[in-house]
């Protein structure tokens, strides 16, 4: 049974912000800043952690954002209600009035661009208009792309490639093939959270005509896609094994033992509520990853040192 909660009130907010969303946010920010102070440290420069933390708001902010827009949208188009399998949504419940979830969008994404504009004495002009795509994307996932099976390429650029990559370009000024690698290993590992909540709404999305991945595909092949992703996620650390970084390796194959325990358990419950369980061990193990990540980064700079 859902909470009595008051209409607008700061538990409601923190309920729509879904503060257990913003380590999906994090991990990019964290595992670029471990390559950055690795690179940087082998080269004898100095870390910048001002522009790392403006990064991590950057990312925390336009997360919230993102989570405001997931429930004004698909509340208006009627994909949430109180029906829902997964947790509730503040619009659909009531406990935020659509008005004010429309100022806090605003709101949020302004917060999220003053952020990160001082950003732009690190890295450039450029970054303008990386704010402005992250933007955008924010508001066209919910209304336009998770409805035609395109959410999990959205959440492998805007979750992996953008963030790792750009994070790093700001302390360095470069990218390299390896900091790309683990960037695209990073949007894969955090997909499989989408997964495996689009895995879970699966009828209710197909009635309401939201074309998922994972209604296009169907469920078994929506069971091996979760597995998979995480494999080729850790797979991609191969690219550092030539420069006998093995701990960036290894470390982060811990993560793969967990994952497909989770994986055994989606398969194992395959519908209803009670993937709500799945859907919270993905967020662990995708924290996993990224803890695990950063510090077989940091261990390959005092072995190297």
């Amino acid at each position: 049974m859902a909470p009595d909660i008051r209409c607008n009130s700061p538990l409601a907010w923190l309920l729509a912000a879904r503060p257990k969303t913003l380590t999906g946010a994090a991990v990019p920010v964290m595992m670029a800043l471990a390559l950055a102070y690795h690179d940087l440290y082998t080269t004898g420069r100095s870390f910048n952690i001002t522009a790392g933390l403006l990064c991590l708001l950057f990312a925390f902010l336009m997360q919230i954002a993102a989570n405001f827009v997931n429930d004004y949208f698909d509340f208006r188009q009627g994909s949430d209600d109180e029906s829902r399998l997964g947790p509730k949504r503040a619009c659909a419940m009531h406990w935020v009035t659509e008005k004010a979830m429309l100022r806090a969008i605003t709101l949020t994404l302004c917060l999220a661009c003053a952020a990160g504009f001082p950003l732009i004495y690190w890295g450039g002009w450029q970054l303008i208009a990386i704010g402005a795509m992250c933007v955008i994307f924010c508001i066209l996932y919910t209304t336009y792309f998770s409805y035609r099976g395109l959410g999990d390429v959205l959440v492998l650029v805007f979750f992996g490639i953008v963030p790792v990559c750009t994070t790093y370009y700001i302390q360095t000024g470069c990218v390299t093939k390896e900091v790309f690698c683990s960037s695209v290993a990073c949007g894969l590992v955090i997909d499989c959270l989408l997964m495996v909540n689009n895995y879970r709404d699966r009828e209710g999305d197909k009635l309401h005509g939201k074309r998922t991945l994972v209604v296009l595909v169907g469920s078994n092949w929506a069971e091996r896609l979760y597995w998979l992703l995480g494999l080729v996620g850790c797979l991609l650390g191969l690219v550092y094994l030539p420069q006998q970084r093995w701990a960036t390796f290894c470390l982060p194959l811990i993560y793969l033992l967990l994952h497909t325990q989770t994986y055994r358990s989606m398969k194992r419950i395959h519908h209803g509520r009670a993937l709500n369980a799945v859907l919270g061990e993905t967020a662990r193990n995708i924290f996993i990853f990224g803890v695990l990540f950063s510090a077989g980064v940091l261990v390959d700079v005092i072995v190297i040192f």
